[in-house]
């Protein structure tokens, strides 16, 4: 594709290719806005990845910045390299020094799928700086977001802001660190999990899934956590269970206009970056259920990078505590407002929330001088 086609009234601003002979890593970083702050985003590692992908995830990343009006600019990076390949070390650490002339001081790498902590730790090694990527393990001073599970919490905790969850019935599709931290919490909040899902297979009990039995089968075998509980079902039956809440947390496009007509829900929580389609956010509408954008209910992730990046390079480390009690109350309101706004503009959660963080980056754009 043409790089350049990517290229709209608000970025991106900057699109590095990189690649390495000896490992055979492809990798690309795409500063999508800036106006708000310096490129802050996460980085992921497929084997198959492509620019387009990463540029339109930069552009999530813009409006999730914005919509959780914290000052840092939207970008994202993806490495194509399969992360479980033994070479997988070789490949981050050339990743990272091909993008040394931007990383940190114009992009600061986070976790995304196919990295774990000790992979930011071996990027902070590679680079000699605790400030190229956040997501480190707290033995080196970093704030483990993914081992608090923030995004996950954060989701749970949007859902009890729009509707009481004791006793109410919750679906979960994905069972990563998202899915599962958002299963979690929401039987912490007294929720029933009657339906999750991995790569292997969808588990469905309308009585109330073991989400503690569930946690532990995850610790020991991952995905394939599903299969070890038992009875698995064949996937897609996560989303078309009957349920007060649906938590799509896995890969982005999974819910289209004709799936968005049958789902049986009152409430979307997208936990993935992207997971319904326009046409799906317009049929959801039609259909009464409410929908909480992705760059609004996952943002859980964002509050969290934001407190490691202002702790970096501090000798003190971050109060988990304090992170879970920002991301609760962010976004909390943040998903009260979308749904006010929605109402109120006659459009879309998706339509109002993107509005409301376009006005945020547009402010600064002109401020900036960078438009008239």
């Amino acid at each position: 594709m043409d790089v350049l086609e990517l290229m709209d009234e608000w970025g991106p601003e900057k699109v590095v290719c990189v690649s390495d002979r000896r490992t055979g890593m492809k990798g690309v970083l795409v500063i999508d806005n800036t106006a708000r702050g310096m490129g802050k985003g996460g980085t992921r590692m497929t084997p198959n990845v492509t620019v387009a992908e990463i540029a339109r995830l930069a552009r999530v990343m813009t409006w999730k910045w914005a919509g959780v009006d914290l000052f840092f600019g939207g970008a994202k990076a993806g490495i194509v390299f399969d992360p479980s390949s033994p070479g997988k070390e070789a490949a981050l650490r050339a990743f990272a020094r091909k993008l040394s002339n931007e990383v940190p001081r114009e992009y600061v790498l986070g976790l995304d799928m196919g990295l774990t902590e000790r992979d930011a730790a071996i990027v902070q090694d590679e680079l000699s700086d605790r400030g190229a990527m956040m997501g480190a393990p707290a033995q080196l001073g970093g704030l483990p977001y993914d081992e608090l599970g923030v995004t996950g919490y954060g989701v749970a905790e949007v859902a009890d802001e729009l509707m009481e969850l004791r006793g109410k019935r919750v679906a979960v599709q994905g069972f990563g660190a998202v899915g599962a931290a958002a299963a979690k919490r929401f039987a912490e909040l007294g929720a029933v999990v009657v339906a999750v899902s991995s790569v292997h297979g969808a588990l469905v009990d309308a009585g109330g899934l073991d989400v503690t039995r569930l946690l532990k089968l995850r610790d020991e075998f991952g995905d394939l956590a599903v299969k070890e509980y038992g009875d698995v079902r064949e996937l897609g039956a996560e989303l078309r269970v009957p349920c007060d809440v649906l938590v799509p947390a896995a890969l982005q496009d999974v819910i289209d206009a004709e799936l968005a007509g049958e789902l049986d829900t009152t409430l979307v929580v997208e936990g993935a970056n992207l997971p319904t389609s326009v046409a799906a956010q317009e049929v959801l509408a039609e259909r009464g259920i409410a929908v909480v954008p992705d760059f609004i209910a996952n943002a859980g992730g964002v509050v969290a990078a934001a407190f490691a990046m202002d702790a970096r390079y501090s000798p003190f480390p971050v109060n988990p505590a304090t992170v879970l009690e920002a991301v609760s109350s962010k976004l909390r309101a943040n998903a009260a407002n979308v749904i006010v706004e929605a109402r109120s503009r006659g459009t879309t959660t998706h339509v109002a929330a993107r509005e409301l963080a376009q006005e945020r980056v547009l402010a600064a754009m002109r401020l900036r001088g960078r438009v008239a």
